[in-house]
């Protein structure tokens, strides 16, 4: 009987399922643990806040599970507004998240200002004058690497695809990057001389106390302006200073300028002491580069929201003013500078310097031509320099009086020519884009307006290259032009 009971008992205990051990069944595989980097290694329970991998998601993979795509899983896209860390991709994309860092498209608008400032001290490009522009394009990158650092925070809610914010490139890194460019420009500018250097300094300072604290206070773009403007007057003290050295070596230090004025401030240079005196001709090109930079970054401050209407308006009646200034009637070297001396034709007067002893004034008309030219046949007075509008006339009217005068004297004079030409094409890269920001005042069409006042730049310096008596390096700054607007298709200025 005993024997019965264990046989049926063995057989209904084969036929039922397999009892549990450690809560799953016995006979079946384990299920695996997910790999949790957050709750422990190989927990079970997801992290805190991370939810449970869903149908077609493989567990375990660290960013909290992903489409099988058989790449490895997916790295979700960041929240706008928040920080990521940093973001390692392939060398060509790191190269290019700092290219976006530095804003390079926007390089080719600072060696002209070291040129022109070489010209408008009436001395050819040199030693000095290299050495300026590599200090000019260092300290500019460095503004642009401590810019995005100071602006991280701000860009994470307006700009989130800049390269800070998207973890492409650490703050630390940008940080560096901005010290490091600071110390190599002004080593750059301590070879070129102490007053470069006093210079340099002065730029440099300028740059970190914009970047750091006036930015967003009303004196922003008197900052900006002034930086500008002290980066034109690095290259003509680093030009002048490197000319006065060679002199005084031996070699001459010949002018640049087809004026012919550049001995005069050579010799004012050698007399004078200390860094203003390499510096005072080139004051007036600076202040024309400085208000033309003074109008591009009060429409950058209103490049993310936009809504600013006005502003472009002012800026563009700025721009028309530049142009009228930059094309008026060549004074020689500089948009002040002395009357330079002309070979006239026997028995005329000489067109010589006013006040210079022996010598005595004559009235000239446009470009240089004499008010009165004996034995021309006739004697028909040109206007001079000095116009009197007749009460009731307007003064368009009064231009467009002058207008036959202006272009027969234009006709004799290529390099002014030149100079008009070279004013008209910053016309034409500066105004359109404000019009239309005036127009539809939206965040693209003021960026783009911004990045139309940086281009413009480079023609307006090769305007004051050309003015100042230099054609030459006028074309040459000229040549940026296709280079920065072929990089400004891939990189963006702002």
């Amino acid at each position: 009987m005993r024997r019965r009971l264990r046989t049926a008992l063995a057989l209904v205990l084969s036929a039922a399922p397999t009892g549990r051990r450690a809560g799953h069944a016995h006979g079946a595989a384990a299920p695996a643990p997910t790999e949790d980097r957050l709750s422990g290694a190989r927990g079970t329970a997801p992290a805190p806040g991370r939810p449970e991998p869903g149908p077609g998601e493989r567990p375990g993979s660290r960013n909290g599970g992903g489409p099988k795509t058989g790449r490895g899983p997916v790295r979700p896209a960041p929240e706008a507004g928040r920080r990521t860390g940093p973001v390692r991709g392939t060398p060509r994309e790191r190269l290019r998240a700092w290219a976006e860092l530095l804003r390079v498209s926007a390089l080719f608008s600072v060696p002209g200002d070291a040129l022109a400032g070489a010209a408008a001290v009436g001395r050819r490009p040199g030693r000095g004058t290299v050495l300026a522009v590599g200090a000019s394009l260092c300290l500019y990158e460095a503004g642009m690497a401590l810019n995005d650092w100071a602006d991280r925070d701000e860009d994470a809610v307006d700009r989130p695809h800049r390269p800070i914010p998207s973890g492409r490139v650490s703050p630390a890194a940008a940080l560096g990057a901005a010290g490091a460019l600071t110390a190599a420009g002004l080593a750059l500018a301590a070879r070129a001389g102490r007053p470069a250097l006093t210079v340099a300094t002065g730029l440099a300072a300028t740059v970190w106390a914009y970047d750091l604290r006036l930015k967003h206070t009303k004196a922003g773009p008197a900052a900006m302006a002034a930086a500008r403007s002290l980066d034109l007057l690095l290259g003509a003290t680093a030009t002048a200073t490197a000319a006065s050295a060679g002199r005084t070596a031996g070699d001459g230090g010949r002018p640049d300028n087809v004026a012919g004025t550049g001995g005069t401030s050579a010799t004012t240079a050698a007399r004078t002491p200390g860094v203003l005196a390499p510096v005072l001709p080139a004051l007036p090109a600076a202040l024309v580069l400085g208000a033309h930079t003074y109008g591009v970054t009060a429409v950058s401050r209103h490049e993310a929201q936009g809504g600013s209407t006005g502003t472009p308006l002012a800026v563009l009646a700025t721009t028309a003013a530049l142009a009228a200034a930059v094309a008026g009637e060549r004074r020689g070297r500089g948009l002040s500078g002395p009357a330079h001396t002309t070979p006239s034709a026997p028995g005329a007067p000489a067109l010589t310097t006013p006040g210079a002893p022996g010598t005595r004034h004559v009235a000239t008309g446009a470009f240089g031509a004499p008010a009165h030219a004996p034995g021309a046949g006739h004697a028909t007075p040109a206007p001079t320099r000095t116009t009197h509008t007749p009460p009731g006339e307007r003064p368009a009217s009064a231009t467009l009086a002058r207008l036959p005068a202006l272009v027969a004297g234009a006709a004799n004079d290529p390099v002014w020519l030149l100079t008009l030409g070279l004013t008209a094409a910053y016309v034409r890269t500066a105004a359109p884009p404000l019009l239309h920001a005036a127009l539809n005042p939206s965040p693209p069409l003021t960026q783009r307006a911004v990045g139309g006042g940086i281009r413009a730049m480079i023609p307006l310096q090769a305007a004051l290259a050309a003015r100042a008596g230099a054609p030459v390096t006028g074309l040459a700054v000229m040549g940026l032009v296709p280079l920065a607007r072929s990089l400004a298709r891939k990189v963006s200025p702002t």
